[in-house]
């Protein structure tokens, strides 16, 4: 006889909420069974896509039958007995107004940002890692790696740069070179 015949597992994740792509979700997802209560902080935790909230919502308590427990919205409980029409429109109805909100919110956040970064690209700010400049002896150790007397990773190695900044240079190199600038 077992004293707890629940399964019980923690899932979180640092993903935007933005799809249902993120890889820890996906496991939970194929974990959960018919009876699961899956139990989250709140609506905008499970997404910010309005249609995409709904359809999970749909496909796990009415397909999978998963019961779903929002924290902060009680309303948002599958597990209460709600078999009257009026207590399962208030919840469709609430949802579909959180699923909106966490939408527009998402979209805002996004506005804000991007405002946010023009203005920073108007002051001067640079974004990204600083430019590494070539050393003076770069064409010298591109002759060598290109005459295959080197690999990639020495040549990296004797510029002070890991092989993937030379594989760039590189790369320049020849676009330039197919454009026919110097």
């Amino acid at each position: 006889m077992r004293l707890f015949p629940f399964r019980s597992a923690t899932y979180i994740y640092h993903y935007t909420g933005a799809d249902f792509k993120r890889p820890a979700h996906q496991r939970l997802l194929r974990r959960l069974r018919k009876g699961d209560v899956l139990v989250i902080k709140s609506i905008d935790r499970l997404g910010r896509n309005y249609a995409e909230i709904l359809a999970q919502w749909r496909a796990l308590t009415q397909e999978r039958g998963v019961a779903i427990v929002v924290l902060d919205m009680p309303l948002l409980d599958t597990r209460s007995a709600r078999g009257d029409l009026t207590g399962t429109f208030i919840a469709d109805v609430v949802l579909q107004l959180l699923s909106y909100v966490a939408q527009v919110e998402r979209e805002n956040i996004r506005q804000r940002q991007a405002e946010g970064i023009a203005a920073a690209r108007e002051r001067g700010a640079r974004f990204g890692r600083p430019r590494i400049e070539r050393p003076e002896h770069y064409e010298e150790v591109k002759g060598e790696f290109c005459q295959h007397k080197i690999t990639a990773a020495q040549a990296g190695e004797k510029l002070g740069v890991c092989r993937a900044t030379f594989e760039k240079w590189l790369r320049h190199d020849r676009d330039c070179a197919l454009r026919g600038v110097a």
